[in-house]
């Protein structure tokens, strides 16, 4: 599908790729990953042709679709779910071109219509939209109407409708919660085309992904199965580079002790001199070299607080006087509680976490916190507020301001910001540094608990592994919201759910909520009020016209040929889904596919119904023109 030869690119005073190739398989879900700056989204853009490297060292198939998510859907007046339909660009050009054809044309743009089956695109957009989070009542609202994280939403939701031949996708779970995460996660694994995915999920790289594609000192190299598996893999190459490293060191040593010896001895010369020969041509073993990466400082409180932490009593919890957001919680936590706060963007999680934090009172209730318990609540609009003029070194001075210049200068680089980055403004730091500085701020006063919403946005695979390890070695209470749920798996010990205005215990784990997600967001898309209806549905009736003329039997001979082609190939679809279903045993032992084909069938009975309808009513033109 995709073939990348030689590919050299500098720009911005740097190298990122030099002499890099690598093959995509067709119809693969290749996971690129590598440390942040490395130049994952320049490859990108060098596919898109935003970039141009200088030559043909880029290679796709002719008329290739490429399909990327853009920063965010415009805020048009549109309604989500045209916005989304008119993604798929041939069938929104037939059905425009359909209003104003000609008769002879209808024929041919219908036959196209039935082949794309776009009767069912309106379910189907509504099915990933629900996945995405939207509701029934969302797909009749303008764009303009949404946020600019839902309109992100919307334009990968338009991403995926289109289903492009190469989908390129740029951290898709940044901007979505931990449902929207597991649903692209199933979504992704059944997408019928290639699929380039920049991410930091494991999870999704794990279970979504055929192929790992690793960007590292301006090469790439590709390895299949998901992302453990390339962890193991690649082990096992370093471990083997490092073995054969050894053994040419060892065989160096052996010969330059040779040469030493002899070859002041005109007996031995002529060996010594083939040995320095032998020394000189050898090339040196390329090793593996890892970066470091810093850990995390999350200390922990020197003094327990007796149990238990919070203890809340048919609270109910909203702002000033208006309704409550969150209504009758019975929940405790202690110490070393760590809790896994589940639910869709939207439930109430953000407004528990300020209500922990002390940012936010009972409306009525009983909330019973521990009044020397310190919280550390980190949260992704922390990052967003931060001045851009800003420097990590003055930062740090506000928060130490008793502490002397190199105690803060150390702290800073215990967070894993070098000397040279200490006095950078934020604009000019990165994400994950940015997200590193803050999330090693709110812990440093040893909290007795932790609240993380959203901790792993901007970090990478391996900081998010040193972050794991903080928190494991981190010895007060934690409250984890995160679509990472790789993280929220290996910290939680115990599950809430908020939904339906509350919170409560989840009864299962990570994998039973992910079962849970799916079938909610099936029977969601199923909805009969999902389904916009569109015009026009059916042709229109044809208009009164004079008897056709005898030069029109030409044209009208290969539409009926056309039409009696629709006619077979949709006959023959419809046997086949009633072979299968013929048979008693599918309603026995996979009565979901039984359902399924039932759905299927109705689709391609009404496709045989349209086919015939057209076909008699050309066969009829035809019969008048010849008589």
């Amino acid at each position: 599908m995709l073939q990348i030869n030689d590919l050299t690119f500098d720009a911005w005073g740097r190298r990122f790729f030099e002499k890099a190739g690598v093959s995509l398989p067709p119809g693969s879900k290749v996971g690129l990953v590598g440390r942040n700056g490395v130049g994952k989204s320049t490859l990108f853009k060098l596919i898109m042709g935003e970039l141009v490297a200088g030559g043909d060292e880029i290679v796709l198939p002719r008329n290739t679709r490429i399909g990327q998510v853009a920063q965010e859907h415009p805020a048009t007046p549109m309604s989500l779910i045209d916005t989304i339909l008119e993604a798929h660009e041939e069938r929104h050009t037939l059905l425009t071109r359909l209003e104003t054809a000609d008769p002879e044309e209808m024929g041919d743009i219908w036959t196209r219509l039935i082949e794309i089956d776009s009767d069912a695109a309106p379910a189907k957009a509504a099915e990933i939209l629900a996945g995405l989070g939207f509701s029934t009542e969302d797909l009749e609202r303008p764009m303009a109407e949404f946020s600019g994280g839902w309109r992100m939403r919307v334009a990968l939701a338009a991403a995926l409708f289109s289903e492009p031949d190469l989908l390129l996708l740029d951290e898709p779970t940044n901007y979505l919660d931990l449902e929207g995460a597991m649903w692209l996660e199933a979504r992704l694994k059944k997408y019928p085309h290639t699929a380039l995915i920049i991410s930091h999920d494991r999870e999704l790289l794990n279970n979504s992904c055929t192929h790992i594609l690793h960007l590292a000192a301006a090469k790439l190299e590709i390895y299949t199965g998901g992302y453990d598996d390339f962890e193991k893999m690649r082990a096992e190459k370093s471990r083997l580079q490092l073995s054969a490293k050894a053994k040419q060191e060892a065989e160096r040593a052996h010969l330059q002790s040779f040469v030493d010896r002899f070859k002041a001895k005109a007996s031995k010369a002529a060996q010594a001199q083939s040995r320095m020969k032998r020394l000189a041509k050898m090339e040196p073993v390329a090793t593996t070299i890892e970066e470091r990466v810093a850990p995390f400082t999350l200390p922990s409180p020197p003094r327990p607080l007796a149990p238990p932490l919070i203890r809340l009593e048919r609270a109910n919890v909203g702002y000033e006087e208006g309704r409550p957001i969150l209504k009758n919680l019975n929940l405790r936590m202690d110490l070393d509680d760590r809790i896994g706060l589940l639910g869709v963007n939207g439930a109430g999680k953000s407004t528990f976490a300020k209500l922990i934090a002390g940012a936010l009172g009972v409306q009525t209730g009983e909330f019973h916190r521990d009044r020397k318990m310190r919280v550390g609540w980190f949260h992704q609009h922390q990052i967003e507020a931060m001045d851009p003029e800003d420097t990590a070194l003055e930062i740090i001075r506000r928060a130490m301001p008793e502490a002397s210049e190199s105690s803060r200068r150390s702290r800073l680089a215990q967070f894993g910001l070098p000397f040279e980055k200490q006095e950078t403004t934020v604009e000019n730091l990165s994400g994950g540094e940015r997200a590193r500085l803050l999330l090693n701020l709110v812990a440093m006063d040893a909290p007795h608990m932790l609240i993380l919403d959203e901790p792993t946005n901007h970090l990478d695979i391996d900081s998010r592994r040193a972050l794991l390890d903080a928190l494991n070695d981190y010895e007060g209470a934690v409250i984890l919201i995160t679509h990472d749920r790789s993280l929220m798996e290996l910290v939680a010990d115990r599950l809430w759910l908020a939904a339906d205005g509350s919170i409560k215990p989840f009864d299962g784990d990570m994998d039973d909520y992910a079962k849970f997600v799916i079938d909610r967001a099936r029977v969601a898309a199923r909805a009969p009020s999902q389904v916009k209806r569109e015009e026009p549905a059916t042709p229109p009736p044809p208009p009164p016209a004079p008897r056709p003329a005898a030069g029109m039997a030409g044209p009208l001979k290969r539409r009926l040929e056309a039409a009696e082609a629709v006619v077979a190939r949709t006959t023959k679809a419809l046997g086949e889904i009633d072979a299968v279903l013929a048979d008693p045993a599918i309603y026995v032992k996979d009565p979901r596919k039984a359902a399924d084909l039932g759905q299927k069938r109705l689709k391609a009975q009404a496709a045989v119904d349209k086919a015939e309808a057209e076909w008699m009513e050309i066969a009829e033109q035809l019969s008048a023109v010849e008589a």
